[in-house]
C-alpha cells in the first residue's frame, strides 16, 4: 500500500524529545482537571433547554464490569464473577434512561458507542434488555437514521452469539482490546489471549458484515521491547484492522491499584520506549494507514480518514470520530455528556451513582459550564486537533472578536512552533504540520488558558 504524501508523518527524534512534556490529551476543553461539583437545580435548568432539540445525538453507555483486572488498566471498573451484578445496574440505566429521555428522547441517535469496563460482560439476554431500552427511551433506529454504532470488546468474553445479536441490532464497528501478543507481556498484564482466538473473532465479525474493526494497542508496557512489538504488528497487520488506536502506558502506581501489580522493573525505560513507538509509527504508515493523530490510525477507506480528507472529523471523550457537531449523552457510573456547552459528569462510584437515581434524580456530581472565553478555545483548539488549521478571520467572524488581538500571545507561540515546522504560518492562518501532526498536544496546549505547572502532573507525557 502506498502512504499518501500530504499525510506522512516524520520522526524527528530531536524534536520529539524537545516536545515530550506533559500535557492533556484534549479530549475536551476545559479538561476534566477543570470539573467542579455541579448542584442539581443547574444541571437540570441546562437539560430542560433540549426539550425542543431535534438535532442528531451522540449515546455513550458505560459499562463497568470485567470478570479478570488488566494490570495496565486505568479505566472506571468492578471486578466481579457474578453475572447477575449488572441485572440490578440495568435497572439503574433504565430509571436513568427514563429521566434522561425527558429532554432528549426526540433526537435521532446517530453514534452509539457501550464502553467500560467490559460490555460484553453481560450475558445475551442483559446485553438484549440493554439494547430493548435503548430503542424505547430514544430514537434509535439504525435502519432510518444511519450511523456508527460501536462497542469495546474483550475476545475472551465475546461470542459468536454476542457478536451475531450486536450486528442483528445494528452495531456497525468493533473495537478489540488487543494491547500486545507477546506471551510474557500478556502474563505480566494479566490478560492472555492468544492470536488464534482474536483471529477467530476479527473472521466472524467479518462474516457478520461488521464495516469497521479497530484494535486497541499499548506501547510500553512490562517485558516489552521493539523487537517483542514488532512480532505484535506482524500479527495485527494479518489480520488487518480498519482502525488502530496505539495508547501509551503511563505507569502510576500510586493513582491506579491495579498497576501496583506490575514490576517496574519490567517497564520499558524512555529511550526503549520511545523506539518502541518510532518503528510502530514508521511501520504502520508503510502499511499504508493513516496517522490520524493522537494514537490513532485508519487505513484510507475508513470513515475516520475520509472525515479527516473532509474536515468533519471531531473529538470527544471517546478520541477521534466522524460525527461534528453532535452533543454526547453519557449515562451509567463516570460517564461524560457534552451538551450544548457544558461538561456533565455522573459519579464515579456505582452506590451514590444507584442511590440518586432510585430517589429519581440524575446522577451528575461535576463538570463545567463553559463561559464564552471556554467556547472561544474549545473552537480552535477543535480546529487544530481535527482539521489541523486554525484561521484568525474564520475565528473573528464566528465570535465577533478581534482573533488576532484576543489571541497574540498564543499567536507569538505557534510562530515559535512555525521555526521548528511543527505548524506554518500564512498571514492569519496557522496549519499543523506533519510532524505536527504528532505533537499536537503542546501545539494545543498554547490555547489552553488553565494549563500551568501545578496542573501539568495531573497529566501524562506527550509521548
Amino acid at each position: 500500500m502506498t502512504q499518501p504524501n500530504q499525510w506522512y508523518v516524520p520522526w524527528d527524534e530531536e524534536l520529539i524529545r524537545k516536545y515530550d512534556i506533559n500535557a492533556p490529551r484534549y479530549t475536551s476543553y476545559p479538561t476534566a482537571v477543570q470539573f467542579t461539583t455541579l448542584q442539581p437545580i443547574e444541571v437540570e435548568g441546562h437539560l430542560s433547554q433540549q426539550i425542543t432539540n431535534v438535532s442528531a445525538l451522540s449515546l455513550y453507555i458505560h459499562i463497568p464490569f470485567c470478570e479478570h483486572i488488566c494490570f495496565y488498566c486505568a479505566c472506571n471498573k468492578i471486578a466481579t464473577k457474578d453475572r447477575e451484578r449488572p441485572d440490578k445496574y440495568l435497572d439503574m440505566l433504565e430509571r436513568e434512561m427514563a429521566i434522561q429521555a425527558h429532554n432528549f428522547g426526540q433526537r435521532p441517535i446517530t453514534q452509539l458507542h457501550l464502553g467500560g469496563g467490559t460490555p460484553t460482560f453481560l450475558t445475551i439476554a442483559q446485553m438484549t434488555r440493554l439494547l430493548d431500552l435503548i430503542s424505547i427511551y430514544f430514537e434509535w433506529d439504525p435502519e432510518v437514521h444511519p450511523g456508527e454504532f460501536s462497542i469495546e470488546l474483550d475476545p475472551r468474553e465475546t461470542s459468536d452469539d454476542m457478536l451475531l445479536l450486536l450486528r442483528s441490532r445494528g452495531f456497525n464497528r468493533v473495537s478489540f482490546g488487543v494491547q500486545d501478543f507477546n506471551h510474557d507481556t500478556q502474563v505480566a498484564i494479566n490478560r492472555v489471549q492468544s492470536f488464534e482466538l482474536v483471529e477467530e473473532k476479527v473472521n466472524r465479525a467479518r462474516e457478520l458484515g461488521y464495516t469497521s474493526i479497530n484494535f486497541d494497542l499499548i506501547c510500553g508496557l512490562p517485558k516489552q521491547t521493539s523487537a517483542s512489538f514488532i512480532e505484535s504488528w506482524k500479527k495485527t497487520l494479518q489480520l488487518s484492522p480498519d482502525r488502530i488506536s496505539l495508547y501509551n502506558y503511563a505507569h502510576l502506581p500510586e493513582r491506579f491499584k491495579p498497576q501496583r501489580r506490575i514490576d517496574p522493573k519490567t517497564v520499558p525505560i524512555a529511550d526503549e520506549k520511545l523506539t518502541i513507538l518510532r518503528d510502530s509509527i514508521e511501520l504502520l504508515q508503510k502499511e499504508g494507514y493513516i496517522y490520524i493523530g493522537m494514537d490513532h490510525f485508519a487505513k484510507p477507506t475508513d470513515e475516520l480518514s475520509k472525515a479527516l480528507e473532509a474536515g468533519t472529523l471531531q473529538r470527544n471523550f471517546q478520541g477521534y470520530s466522524t460525527h461534528a457537531e453532535t452533543d454526547m449523552l453519557a449515562l451509567g457510573v463516570s460517564g461524560i455528556s457534552q451538551i450544548n456547552g457544558a461538561y456533565l459528569q455522573n459519579h464515579h462510584e456505582v452506590a451514590p451513582y444507584e442511590a440518586l437515581i432510585e430517589k429519581k434524580q440524575l446522577a451528575i456530581k461535576r463538570g463545567i459550564f463553559l463561559n464564552d472565553d471556554d467556547k472561544i478555545r474549545q473552537w480552535v483548539i477543535g480546529q487544530l486537533a481535527c482539521q489541523g488549521r486554525l484561521s484568525l478571520t474564520e475565528l473573528s467572524e464566528k465570535f465577533n472578536i478581534n482573533a488576532v488581538e484576543y489571541f497574540d500571545a498564543e499567536w507569538q507561540r505557534m510562530i515559535e512552533l512555525s521555526k521548528d515546522d511543527l505548524v506554518t504560518i500564512n498571514e492569519d492562518v496557522v496549519t499543523v504540520r506533519p510532524l505536527g501532526r504528532l505533537l499536537l498536544r503542546p501545539i494545543l496546549l498554547a490555547f489552553d488558558a488553565y494549563f500551568n505547572e501545578q496542573t501539568s502532573q495531573r497529566f501524562s507525557k506527550v509521548l
